[in-house]
């Protein structure tokens, strides 16, 4: 685990940072080969991943810094610099990509369905190595685990920067969530939509079940339920809303079929 890759000066070039790179190259790669295959041009797709990447940036720190305030952080350690760097909340991230790439679909006038489906299992892509930025960085850690397969931090730099637990052997969060985003690249189905909305519910059941054990209070807990943390809330919500994006686009294909 290296959080931290060298610096340069005081300033600290993270491995998590340079794994969102590469994450956001990779998932445009992706979109463009299953845009290619659609029809839809490497430039209304660029476009797309632009917009969508801002958007989840703004989003991810958004949500971060609304449960930080929630659970009683004051308004200067919020907007610190340093505190900004961080990565975010990233069902934060994904609402705000989300609402972005509704309104520039529209837009641009792109098939809905079709340019959902180019673009969800490249998001998921982005994500999966994103995680693994995560368990370079050592945030997002796991509860205390004694299966073979726990893993051990002993990094001062991740402990530092967020407050990883070390010489402690830990359940690899990290890692289950990379394998559970991995699930949704996969793209086959019988009708546009049907990809999108399969993300949306197991990416909110596999974020539910991986809450369990997660080690980390940055989350946040709502009304004082030790179980209700954020991400099981936008979990839910991602569950209903890609049930939704089934029913919506479920039903038109049947009434374009009658």
């Amino acid at each position: 685990m290296f959080p931290v890759l060298f610096r340069i000066g005081s300033f600290p070039i993270g491995t998590y940072g340079l794994l969102l790179t590469a994450g956001f190259f990779a998932a445009l790669w992706l979109a463009q080969t299953l845009g290619r295959k659609e029809g839809i041009s490497r430039e209304h797709i660029s476009d797309l991943a632009i917009t969508v990447l801002l958007a989840g940036v703004v989003g991810s720190k958004l949500l971060m810094i609304i449960v930080d305030l929630a659970n009683g952080m004051n308004f200067r350690e919020v907007f610190d610099l340093g505190y900004l760097r961080a990565g975010g909340a990233v069902h934060g991230g994904i609402i705000g990509a989300t609402a972005a790439f509704f309104w520039r679909v529209r837009r641009l006038k792109l098939p809905l369905a079709r340019t959902l489906d180019c673009l969800t299992p490249a998001v998921a892509l982005g994500q999966a190595i994103g995680r693994l930025g995560c368990f370079s960085a050592g945030c997002c850690y796991g509860t205390a685990c004694s299966l073979p397969w726990a893993v051990t931090f002993t990094s001062g730099d991740a402990q530092n920067l967020s407050g990883t637990p070390l010489d402690v052997p830990l359940h690899p969060v990290q890692l289950y969530t990379f394998l559970a985003n991995l699930l949704v690249i996969r793209r086959r189905s019988r009708f546009a939509g049907q990809v999108s909305g399969c993300y949306f519910i197991l990416e909110g059941i596999g974020r539910i079940i991986t809450e369990h054990w997660r080690g980390d209070l940055d989350r946040g807990f709502l009304l004082g339920i030790p179980w209700l943390s954020t991400g099981r809330l936008t979990s839910a919500l991602f569950i209903l809303f890609g049930v939704g994006l089934l029913a919506w686009f479920g039903r038109r294909r049947a009434a374009v079929a009658a």
